[in-house]
């Protein structure tokens, strides 16, 4: 059967292979840009997906972006995998960045929930949160970034805990390090020189993303980490 989900973070990385898997096999796309430009570019990356323009770094403008928008009146997936990465040591990093990354991963992720809420309940569907290792533990350096993927954790959890009742099933996967754009950014960051070979493939979460998706419904998986297998 056909399903149709709505994806954030579907221009790279692990969003992106697992926007490709679903619409490889068939399924409905709903993709969110940053703007129109953008959300076009997904929508012709993607044949036959809806793009969407709404900038994560307003989310209070994402109700208007879905309210003019086609989008349909059940989800049967909501995929969180866009967010933005600034390190820094705590005595270092501005009220701006944390203000960003908190706004991107965390406040306009519970606003896109929100405002999809109605649809997915519609469906029986499902949330998935693409997290991050440092959503369970936060290294130096990591602080805002990881403040604002603990957050997601603590919204998942609620949000499991508030949606049982209606037949919605929350997942969290929490890779780490991953062959991605954003973790080439964050080598940057480091200083460090980047190897993609040593890192997760993307295509992997995405296999693992999908296992939780299309598991039964007589079973959930809350939570699943994913880490560097040996070499």
């Amino acid at each position: 059967m056909t399903q149709t989900h709505l994806i954030t973070g579907a221009g790279s990385g692990i969003g992106r292979a697992i926007a490709r898997r679903l619409s490889g096999r068939g399924d409905r796309l709903v993709l969110v840009g940053r703007d129109r430009a953008r959300a076009d570019e997904l929508a012709a990356l993607f044949p036959g997906s809806i793009g969407i323009a709404a900038d994560l770094r307003q989310p209070s403008s994402m109700a208007a972006a879905l309210d003019e928008a086609d989008v349909p009146d059940a989800l049967d997936t909501v995929i969180h995998g866009a967010g933005i990465v600034e390190l820094g040591p705590v005595g270092q990093l501005s009220a701006r960045s944390w203000t960003e990354q908190l706004t991107v991963n965390l406040v306009a992720a519970a606003e896109l929930t929100r405002l999809t809420l109605p649809a997915v309940r519609a469906a029986r569907g499902q949330v998935l949160f693409v997290n991050s290792g440092a959503g369970l533990t936060a290294h130096a350096g990591w602080s805002a970034y990881a403040a604002s993927k603990h957050g997601l954790k603590a919204l998942a959890d609620a949000l499991r805990a508030e949606e049982s009742e209606h037949g919605v099933r929350v997942t969290t996967v929490y890779p780490g390090r991953t062959a991605t754009p954003m973790q080439e950014e964050v080598h940057r960051q480091e200083g460090r020189d980047y190897d993609a070979a040593a890192f997760i493939d993307p295509e992997s979460v995405a296999t693992t993303a999908l296992a939780a998706l299309d598991l039964p419904r007589d079973a959930l998986v809350p939570d699943v980490s994913v880490r560097p297998g040996p070499r």
